[in-house]
């Protein structure tokens, strides 16, 4: 009896040391924790599922738009807040820290019957601020435009609007809230157009040419494609400074595995 109770007691306490994280690894293990933009989801996907399945560790994402996922990582509540936008001054003045870890594409997209191929920045300016209201002042059939765009806070209508320099000017039929509602709105709304991420594009829709240039690696990368915009992890400062578990995520995004994954979902690495 005396050996068993010995043997329970020997037991006990090991199972105190390593379930109470009595090992300097505990804070390697936690959770990862992000919020931010719709865009970023399919490449967030495959990167929190890649980093479990090779580390064993999460690392959980929610989709809230570019904006609340930066005050979040300001707030605290979260590690990483997911932006497809650059950062602005007043958000690096509040501590802020722009990791860019990919370059996304705009693409340009219209219901697959309109018969428009290509728009310049300055006609496409001129669709967003409602001085061009029907297709057949771009070559296209006499139909109304239909203007879909992102709610306010979102990371692709930021990118998009400073882009073509029409920020609060626009005038939006609809404004909707993720990037895939967009695409379901412009495929079943007939002379419908918006604007969404180039990796998620698929052949639901038609993305358009911008000034005659297909949007594709080979011409963002060469700097031909007018509309692209970075994906950006945003850290509460730096990288460095972070908890170990988040050291680990950004080496495990910079690794060659992590690149692997950005160029899978269709952006492009960062040089």
């Amino acid at each position: 009896m005396k050996k068993l109770l010995k043997s329970l007691m020997v037991a006990a306490v090991a199972f105190a040391i390593t379930g109470c994280g009595g090992t300097g690894d505990s804070k390697a293990n936690k959770p990862v924790t992000m919020s931010g933009s719709t865009s970023m989801e399919k490449m967030m996907t495959a990167m929190n599922e890649a980093y479990y399945n090779e580390t064993n560790n999460e690392a959980t994402a929610e989709y809230t738009g570019s904006g609340a996922g930066i005050e979040a990582v300001l707030a605290g509540s979260v590690n990483i807040g997911n932006a497809s936008r650059a950062l602005k001054d007043e958000e690096k003045a509040k501590g802020a820290v722009e990791n860019i870890v990919a370059i996304d594409g705009i693409a340009i997209v219209v219901d697959k019957a309109n018969g428009v191929e290509n728009l310049t920045k300055e006609q496409l300016a001129k669709i967003y601020t409602g001085e061009i209201t029907n297709w057949s002042e771009v070559g296209g059939e006499n139909q109304s435009i239909v203007v879909i765009g992102r709610e306010a806070g979102s990371g692709t209508r930021g990118a998009f609007e400073e882009i073509l320099k029409v920020e609060n000017n626009c005038k939006y039929a609809q404004e909707i809230d993720s990037t895939g509602a967009v695409m379901a709105k412009v495929a079943s709304i007939p002379g419908a157009i918006g604007y969404v991420s180039l990796d998620v594009v698929d052949d639901t829709v038609k993305a358009l040419k911008i000034e005659g240039v297909v949007g594709n690696e080979e011409n963002i990368k060469a700097g031909t494609y007018a509309l692209q915009r970075p994906f950006v992890m945003v850290t509460k400062g730096e990288i460095s400074e972070q908890d170990q578990s988040v050291q680990d995520y950004f080496k495990f995004v910079q690794s060659d595995k992590g690149q692997e994954i950005i160029k899978s979902v269709g952006l492009i690495t960062v040089d």
